[in-house]
């Protein structure tokens, strides 16, 4: 084999022959196409089977509107406090202690728990008949079937999305830089603000994305905790499924869409993340290290 041959082969990354490169890349095309772009393009098409006006109609509904304001509400608290959450993960990544290993693992208990065995899990604690439940009637508190446990449910699906980002990035970066820091006689505070924060903010703002699109789209654990109270209790997922039970297919891919839209759009923030970092990775990499003084 010539050496040119060789060179070319290694440069586009494999020793295959380039119809076997060519005929794997179309086999994921068109598994994308079949089991991405066409679904997507489906929801849009059945959401405009009856023209713009009834597309509209279905999202203005009171019931519609309700449910896209829920919807908002639960996932401006669920992001701010995982947020808080996800850079408390600062202490796993940065310090060694006892019970490490088991505080790392719980957090990553919802990926292992089904949503709707959360969601019952709440409703045991906090129902009617739960272990509090008796003392919540007694003092005028809902939980279950109402707004709070929405966004306790969220908030346990959501948990591992911003902490899962930034622990493997922190234990990467190591901690030399904050030692550094305290050296030279910042505060804690200062050190977190002006050296850590910088370090994982593309890190950051990737697992609010992720967090957020999780939290508005959640279904299994809302579904058990929220009762299904039309006009009350029921997230965008929730009224999707609702309207197309009753047959209005039209409205419920109107709805629908709106969740599609959100993905796209969490799609593109998180390339436009992904590229500015590689951007910022790239300008550091040719700034040439300072000369010291002679």
């Amino acid at each position: 084999m010539s050496p040119t041959l060789t060179a070319n082969k290694v440069q586009a990354g494999t020793t295959e022959a380039r119809w076997i490169r060519r005929s794997l890349i179309g086999l994921a095309l068109l598994f994308m196409f079949l089991f991405l772009v066409l679904p997507l393009a489906a929801v849009f098409t059945e959401a405009l089977r009856k023209g713009l006006d009834a597309y509209l109609e279905a999202l203005q509904e009171p019931d519609a509107w309700l449910a896209i304001r829920l919807t908002l509400i639960v996932a401006s608290v669920a992001v701010p406090l995982n947020l808080v959450f996800g850079v408390a993960a600062w202490a796993i990544a940065k310090y060694e202690f006892k019970g490490k290993s088991l505080l790392t693992t719980l957090v990553d208990l919802p990926f292992s728990v089904s949503p709707v065995v959360a969601g019952l899990v709440y409703v045991l604690m906090f129902g009617a008949h739960g272990w509090f439940g008796p003392w919540l009637q007694a003092n005028d508190i809902k939980i279950v079937f109402a707004v709070p446990g929405i966004i306790l449910a969220t908030l346990f699906v959501t948990f591992p999305f911003i902490a899962r980002e930034l622990i493997p990035l922190m234990q990467a970066q190591g901690s030399e830089e904050e030692q550094a820091a305290i050296v030279l006689g910042a505060t804690g505070w200062q050190t977190f603000w002006r050296v850590t924060l910088p370090n994982i903010k593309w890190g950051l703002l990737y697992g609010v994305i992720l967090c957020n699109a999780r939290a508005m789209g959640e279904f299994g654990a809302v579904s058990v905790v929220s009762g299904h109270i039309r006009g009350q209790t029921n997230t965008m997922p929730l009224h999707v499924e609702i309207l197309y039970n009753e047959y209005q297919s039209v409205a419920a891919f109107a709805v629908a869409s709106l969740l599609a839209l959100l993905a796209l759009v969490t799609l593109a923030i998180k390339s436009f993340i992904e590229w500015r970092h590689a951007q910022e990775m790239q300008a550091s990499a040719k700034t040439p290290p300072e000369q010291p003084a002679h």
